[in-house]
């Protein structure tokens, strides 16, 4: 295949590791590099092999990546961040840069895999990595400049992940395994983690076979608190005994109303319960040092089943029924503290299961007619499945209870109810929802590269591409209040509840301070599911969703490689690159499903230029045209209602995509075998931002039908059966936004102490690297133009490693730092939300009992760090603040 700019294929990262594996002069003694210290040799070599701005991950051996995780393995690298999902990486940030600007191929060809996280499906284009095992893959590839011959699409950076080619494991039969035990100390679940590949060659090593499975089952519990966001300007009914409705004038009634109190505070957990199944396969035929066949199958199923247990609150929308009194309101205009009376007590049940099947085919063939004429066929297909076939919410209700809340230690506050919230005769079942969905992402492509060298240090490529991609998303609902779906008795607002219908849930080790209530009464899923007969009730598809886009690209590229050395070393690369995007979304407008069609070309020119001053520095720069299209759910011409939360989200299917100019320059220090010292700085110049604009509108304003309301909604009134048009409601669409610019600096180390020492000592050595990254945007809020970050970007991240590997015993600990982001806009008169830092401390040992067998122990999350998540920017109000517990690993792992 013709090499693209910056990338390694996976028999090139299989010789540099088996290089790195092979002995390293040293002065006169020689050191046996293994284990560890094997694949970051590997990882560095490849990086100074590049011509482009990469970093690598290799395995340390067969079905041995270094993480558990693949996305824990990226933020390793100077440049990346993770953002995580029930304590584990699920997308990452390259160079401040999200999941959407990041292009992930598996096996050569640009895919997405879907997962599910808090809230929704990944509708955009981000990868989720906690999809596939770790163990299915031997190296990562970090494109992080661009070239012609690399596939278009990102602003950030093109992820290689690879998986093995059966001729690297060598003539004859290879057989591994691995087990372990996982174990999590915040609620004692033990849990198993297979894996295991088998590989056969013939003894020419011209025909090879390989299958390798992966199998983990686990419980991730979320422990904490929560309050859905802070508001203001609701008039509560009254303050200190005041009627507000009468005496609006009051100072107490004004200055509450004025300040933001908590929407839904609670305490509560939300255990994930998943399942992981990965398996791959492929055959390589290789008849002739010219001709190399290969066909790669990938299968991914990941199943979470997410129980959420919740004992809270109802301010939001019932403040004018609730008396306040004992309020006391900080410095940043917050009711930090108060007590309510006749407050909408609410327990929530909450089942979600949800289930990903991913798979893949990909073939290629590699044809060599000269000695300098080559050419590279690749085809395949992916498709990412995800459904969610129950979501599942049942709601006990008692609307007139006591309660008291104080935020003063505004990540650990004092939640308490006056009311018996343990006896069940102090509840009804009044609410209940159901909510299946799916999400369907496809791809196929196409490509062939042609590859010419017409004279040493000269190489020219080029060839055509086509790519389809077509998302599909829809959801359907069974939701309602129980009085509006059954009979309910005089005065009531739904049905008894019974012991049989609820159970006593036990909080415990949430972080919460003394004073705070533990325990509660909540729905047995089972039971009311069963007393509703909930899932014969038809679920009704709404307007809004259904969703899809269809995307073709087809274009072509043309690239020059060249190596120059004439007393300086040079080397580097140029071309252009075409794509023709045609794009078809479809969605629903003012009660039609509408198709709207669109097309647009890009030129994208690319450079990367090597200066070899001496053997072991390398000074590299490249200038870049580069494009991101646009959000996938943000380019359907329809939308949908949130009535829970008062929020109306359409698409913009004209919206520009991200494109911009990169710049890049880097200087790499190869100072001792297995040693690096980096520095690198880059500028993204970015054209156009599509950004999120909400505005405060009426439900009539937005010309929706009042059919989409169901009952039970806050927006309507079984009384009078209808609907309040007049209600408020955020309004949120995309559109074309102002450029921008990120720029940033990355310093990497990786030091080996065998580049200065001898003895044990030399078995010791360090690597981390840190990053800064200054971004800014204009967003609009109140009426302002206001300067922050973008969405996702922390300034600062960091990331060492110690480590110890004799080739016998290997022992490494891993920090990983992030500073503070946001994640975008908010609701309720905030301005953004986000998260404040985060640091994750891991650990491993490895010890070989014999060449064959291995044992291990890995620590994640050693501190069992608390994730905080803040809403506006000034005052950072709570969120959310949640932990998840230490993860030890022991097993072993064999080979043959």
């Amino acid at each position: 295949m013709a090499q693209d700019s910056g990338t390694l294929d996976d028999d090139e990262v299989s010789d540099v590791a088996s290089d790195a594996s092979g002995e390293i002069s040293d002065s006169d003694n020689v050191i046996i590099v293994s284990g560890f210290r094997q694949s970051l040799n590997a990882a560095i070599s490849a990086k100074r092999e590049a011509v482009g701005q990469v970093d690598v991950i290799v395995a340390e051996d067969i079905a041995k990546f270094p993480d558990t995780n693949l996305a824990e393995s990226l933020q390793r690298i100077p440049g990346v961040a993770i953002e995580r999902d029930a304590g584990e990486g699920r997308q990452i940030t390259v160079r401040g840069l999200g999941g959407q600007f990041t292009r992930v191929r598996v096996n050569g060809m640009e895919t997405i895999a879907t997962s599910v996280d808090g809230a929704s499906f990944n509708r955009d284009r981000a990868f989720d990595f906690n999809v596939f095992a770790s163990e299915l893959f031997n190296s990562i590839v970090v494109n992080k400049t661009a070239s012609a011959a690399l596939d278009e699409g990102s602003l950030g950076a093109v992820i290689d992940l690879n998986t093995g080619d059966p001729l690297a494991y060598g003539a004859g039969l290879k057989l591994v395994g691995s087990a372990q035990g996982r174990y999590n100390d915040l609620n004692d679940d033990i849990a198993p983690r297979l894996a295991g590949l088998l590989a056969w060659s013939n003894a020419d090593e011209t025909f090879g076979i390989s299958a390798s499975a992966a199998w983990t089952k686990y419980e991730t519990p979320e422990l904490g608190n929560n309050s859905v966001r802070w508001a203001n300007d609701a008039t509560f009914r009254s303050v200190d005994g005041v009627d507000c409705a009468a005496n609006a004038a009051d100072p107490g009634c004004v200055e509450v109303r004025d300040a933001f109190h908590p929407r839904i505070p609670r305490y509560g957990l939300v255990n994930h319960d998943r399942e992981r199944l990965g398996a791959t396969a492929a055959i390589q035929f290789r008849p002739t040092d010219r001709t190399d066949i290969q066909f790669n199958a990938l299968y991914s199923n990941f199943n979470e089943n997410r129980d959420e247990y919740w004992g809270e609150v109802l301010l939001r929308s019932n403040e004018d029924e609730i008396d306040l009194s004992n309020y006391v309101i900080d410095g940043d205009n917050n009711v930090i503290s108060a007590d309510l009376e006749n407050a909408w007590i609410r327990n929530e049940r909450y089942h979600r299961e949800s289930e990903t099947d991913f798979y893949q085919i990909s073939g290629t063939i590699e044809q060599a007619f000269s000695d300098n004429f080559s050419a590279s066929l690749l085809a395949g297909f992916s498709k990412s499945d995800a459904t969610i076939p129950v979501e599942t919410t049942i709601i006990f209700d008692d609307r007139d209870g006591t309660y008291s809340y104080d935020y003063t230690d505004m990540k650990f506050p004092v939640l308490a109810f006056g009311t018996d919230v343990t006896n069940p005769g102090n509840f009804q079942l009044a609410e209940f929802r159901d909510r299946p969905s799916s999400v369907e992402n496809k791809f196929k492509t196409i490509a062939l590269d042609l590859d010419w060298e017409p004279t040493s240090g000269l190489r020219l490529s080029g060839g055509p591409f086509y790519r389809q991609f077509d998302y599909f998303t829809q959801s359907a609902r069974r939701d309602g209040q129980y009085c509006s779906a059954f009979t309910c008795a005089a005065g009531a607002y739904g049905a008894p509840v019974t012991a049989d219908l609820s159970e006593l849930f036990e909080l415990g080790d949430a972080g919460q301070p003394a004073g705070n209530t533990n325990s509660w009464v909540v729905p047995n899923l089972d039971a009311a599911v069963a007393f509703l007969d909930l899932y014969n009730i038809p679920a009704v598809t709404r307007e809004g969703d259904v969703r899809s886009v269809e995307e073709k690209v087809t274009g072509g590229y043309f690239q020059t490689d060249f190596e120059i050395d004439h007393g300086l070393r040079v080397t580097g690369n140029f071309g252009v690159r075409y794509a023709r995007t045609e794009q078809s979304s479809q969605g629903f407008n003012n009660g039609q499903y509408v198709t709207v069609e669109r097309n647009y070309d890009d030129f994208l020119p690319a450079l990367n230029l090597n200066v070899f001053p001496s053997d072991d520095v390398v000074l590299r720069g490249a200038i870049a045209r580069v494009i991101t299209r646009p959000t996938l759910g943000s380019l359907t011409p329809g939308g949908s209602v949130d009535e829970f939360n008062f929020v109306i989200s359409t698409g913009n299917p004209f919206i520009e995509p991200y494109r911009a100019w990169n710049y890049d320059l880097s200087a790499e220090w190869y100072f001792a075998p297995g040693a690096i010292l980096s520095l690198a700085g880059f500028i993204k110049e970015i054209e156009s931002f599509p950004v999120s604009r909400p505005l405060q509108i009426t439900y009539a304003q937005s010309g929706l039908p009042t059919s989409l309301l169901t009952s039970g909604t806050p927006v309507y009134d079984a009384i009078v059966n209808g609907t309040d048009p007049n209600r408020q409601f955020e309004f949120r669409t995309t559109t074309n936004g102002e450029g921008a610019t990120i720029k940033g600096v990355e310093l990497g180390l990786n030091l080996p102490f065998s580049a200065f020492a001898s003895g044990a000592l030399a078995n010791f050595g360090v690597l981390g690297n840190v990053t800064y990254v200054d971004s800014q945007q204009e967003i609009e809020f109140e009426d302002q133009i206001f300067e922050t970050t973008f969405s996702g970007v922390s300034k600062y991240s960091a990331n060492g490693t110690v480590y110890y590997d004799d080739g016998r015993i290997s022992i490494r600990m891993s920090g990983a730092y992030r500073s503070g982001y946001n994640t975008g806009l908010s609701g309720n008169n905030n301005f953004l939300e986000g998260y404040t830092s985060s640091f994750n401390l891991d650990a491993a040992i490895r010890y070989k009992v014999t060449d064959s067998v291995e044992l291990m122990l890995d620590g994640n999350n050693l501190t069992d760090d608390y994730r905080y998540r803040w809403t506006d920017d000034d005052a950072r109000r709570n969120y959310e603040n949640n932990h998840f517990g230490r993860i030890i690993m022991a097993g072993v792992r064999f080979e043959y």
